[in-house]
């Protein structure tokens, strides 16, 4: 496994793209490559590497818009060769808590994808700079790998 990360970005107000951008400096740091995907499209993005799925979740759950064509795209996909890892950012005073991030976990874990580390949910009610919280996280993830 190459050492390259997509970064998938699923964000309707800006946040989840702020964790991306964070998330690329903590993995170039680590020695990887990246590319980060804010209006992801499968056939622009190795089923054969790492993934970082990076989303919000908007209105009664759903995912945001930028990312509901990818996630059409990957229930139709093969992901037996892809490993991923899941940052979903919500507010838990909302009970479609992280619905964007669970939706996203369950559509690629049915394509054969599989899962490097348990999914990361951030409530920004906690913690309003989510990258802070997501960066410790990833920092741990990577040096344990």
């Amino acid at each position: 496994m190459s050492k390259h990360l997509s970064v998938i970005v699923g964000s309707m107000l800006g946040a989840a793209e702020y964790v991306a951008d964070a998330l690329e400096d903590v993995a170039k740091r680590a020695g990887y490559t990246v590319v980060i995907h804010l209006e992801p499209d499968l056939a622009e993005i190795p089923v054969d590497s790492r993934w970082v799925i990076c989303t919000s979740t908007h209105g009664a759950g759903e995912l945001p818009d930028n990312i509901q064509t990818f996630a059409r795209q990957v229930k139709q996909a093969n992901l037996d060769q892809t490993q991923a890892y899941i940052i979903g950012l919500g507010d838990s005073s909302y009970d479609t808590y992280c619905y964007g991030a669970i939706e996203m976990e369950k559509i690629i874990l049915e394509a054969g994808a599989s899962l490097l580390a348990p999914p990361l949910h951030i409530d920004v009610l906690n913690h309003p700079i989510p990258e802070d919280e997501a960066v410790v996280w990833f920092e741990n993830i990577l040096a344990d790998q």
